[in-house]
């Protein structure tokens, strides 16, 4: 079916999940232990003055959502869950989870509420989902709500890793509720009352790593394989016409075709993180999507000067378990929870064993055609034996002294692609990078320590040889080198900036990010070069700008 552009109230709602998948029998909302069930129903909690601060037009076109045919007023009371439209079926789902390395028995959707399933007129399915809402069964005391810092990083960043080309969940609004929320932003006692937002999440599924792991965990066989058949189903139609008809051997092997692709698309979306400089900062079994796309979005961050063990989230501060260059492991140690989760269904171990052995190998692979992208260098070279040498050295520069990494990559697009100058010799490196070089004192002075210089010229030296073999002219070095190293990310400081903006009424920051972040890997200049400079250093260490709590 291909459909026009329609009104709230011709919204098509499949609701699948909850149509499909057994309910809770309770019907009242109240904190508690929910099992034979992965869902319970359960209204949005009203709030007093709802306003529509941000929707996104792209993510409307999805849904099949006429915008300009919407009272923005409408829009904010059905965005916050004021009120609910025909054929809606709103619900929190129940997982369970490992948290930072430790199972943490049930947790389940605290503050976020499903509103339904919609049909987009590509028959694509999306699901809705309110982050913010109000309190659930799953809401262990809390009391269901956001606040606008937040809201307004996971509504940017939702977009701003979409427009990245990073597999991801999106934002399709964000509202102010009118009301306010008590936050200890950094858990030290001060508690104060913060604008209260909602957001609404869009994805094809919202199902996670845990919701296999609960029902394993409580021995839920019969369920966790209805689970299995659900997403196979839903998913990978593909596989799901094996399934009718087949024997326990048959489904099995289904089943790990399912799992080799969560693991795969799992991996394609960490070396996507790691070509952009993302950090999630919260890398839980329960925040890992079965559909390999970035979600909930809490304490994340971009690099800024390059750092392998930074982790923006207080929380981790001292174990640094979801740090930078540790993503990779951690996906393949939350994969492997998820092997141990379908074991009881799969019934071989060998098989499954042998799909999680591969992960390093091919996570490997894929990182080292994503670095020879940012270099502008053809695939072929990730089979020479100094490629890693190249790698290796190239960590260990942008280790020596404070190196901004994103901009460094773009500088590294002029050097690369660079002619020769009159008298036969090209720019150094060490020059074309300067303007990556954060100040190592208070002068404001960028510049190479003595002692890196020879670091600088010995991977310049290795990196011209791989220059001058590879395969790209000019031109195509260029367009690859651009398309694999954005001008512009989502840095803290500048979400922190738009926060304070709004929480003043002025949303002048917001919409120049809104704006920018669409357009990641375009020029800039004028007005806009300050949003691709490096951070400043006003912004090093005050609150919001580094690091975060997961309080919001």
């Amino acid at each position: 079916m291909t459909g026009k552009p329609c009104g709230l109230d011709q919204l098509r709602f499949s609701n699948r999940f909850s149509r499909e998948l057994p309910a809770d029998p309770v019907p009242d909302n109240y904190c508690r232990q929910v099992s034979g069930a992965l869902f319970s129903r359960v209204l949005p909690t009203p709030v007093k003055a709802p306003r529509l601060l941000a929707l996104a037009d792209e993510v409307a076109t999805l849904l099949g959502l006429s915008t300009a045919d919407c009272d923005p007023r409408r829009l904010a009371s059905v965005f916050s869950g004021n009120e609910i439209l025909p054929g809606m079926d709103p619900f929190a789902s129940v997982y369970g989870g490992h948290q930072f390395g430790h199972w943490a028995g049930q947790l389940g959707d605290g503050r976020a509420i499903n509103l339904g399933e919609v049909v987009g007129p590509d028959d694509k399915t999306w699901t809705l989902q309110l982050k913010g809402a109000g309190a659930t069964p799953y809401s262990r005391q809390a009391d269901g709500r956001a606040v606008l810092r937040s809201s307004v990083r996971e509504f940017l960043c939702s977009e701003a890793m979409h427009h990245l080309g990073v597999p991801t969940t999106r934002a399709l609004s964000l509202v102010l509720t009118g009301d306010t929320v008590v936050r200890d932003m950094f858990y030290d006692g001060h508690p104060k009352a913060e604008p209260g937002a909602i957001v609404c999440r869009v994805s094809p599924s919202f199902v996670r790593f845990g919701h296999f792991e609960l029902l394993a965990a409580r021995g839920d066989m019969a369920l966790l394989e209805s689970l299995l058949q659900f997403v196979v189903k839903t998913d990978r139609p593909d596989l799901a016409a094996q399934l009718t008809g087949s024997t326990e051997a048959g489904r099995s092997a289904i089943y790990l075709q399912w799992f080799a692709q969560v693991c795969q698309l799992t991996q394609d979306m960490i070396v996507h993180w790691m070509r952009v400089g993302f950090v999630h900062g919260v890398m839980n079994t329960d925040n890992m999507s079965v559909l390999g796309l970035t979600i909930d979005y809490g304490p994340y961050g971009w690099i800024d000067d390059y750092n392998p063990d930074w982790t923006p989230n207080t929380t981790d501060s001292e174990q640094r378990r979801y740090r930078f260059g540790q993503q990779a492991a951690i996906a393949r140690w939350n994969l492997f929870r998820l092997a141990n989760a379908l074991y009881p269904v799969i019934k071989d171990a060998d098989a499954l064993q042998s799909i999680v052995d591969g992960l390093p190998a091919s996570y490997e692979s894929a990182r080292y055609k994503m670095m020879a992208g940012k270099l502008g260098l053809a695939d072929d070279v990730i089979t020479q034996p100094q490629f890693k040498d190249l790698l290796d050295n190239l960590e260990t520069l942008l280790c020596c002294q404070p190196i901004d990494m994103t901009i460094f990559f773009r500088c590294l697009i002029e050097f690369a692609c660079q002619g020769k100058r009159e008298d036969g010799t090209f720019v150094a490196l060490a020059d074309v990078v300067r303007p990556a070089l954060y100040p190592l004192d208070g002068s404001g002075v960028s510049q190479i320590q003595d002692k890196n210089l020879p670091l600088f010229q010995q991977w310049e030296k290795l990196y011209r040889q791989f220059l001058a073999v590879s395969a790209f002219n000019h031109e195509n070095r260029q367009k690859c080198m651009a398309a694999a190293n954005p001008v512009f990310v989502l840095r803290n400081y500048l979400a922190q900036q738009a926060i304070d903006g709004l929480e003043q009424g002025d949303r002048t920051e917001f919409d120049a990010l809104l704006r920018l972040l669409r357009q990641p890997y375009a020029p800039v200049s004028g007005p806009d070069q300050r949003f691709a400079e490096r951070r400043p250093a006003w912004a090093s260490n005050r609150a919001g700008c580094t690091m975060l709590s997961c309080s919001s």
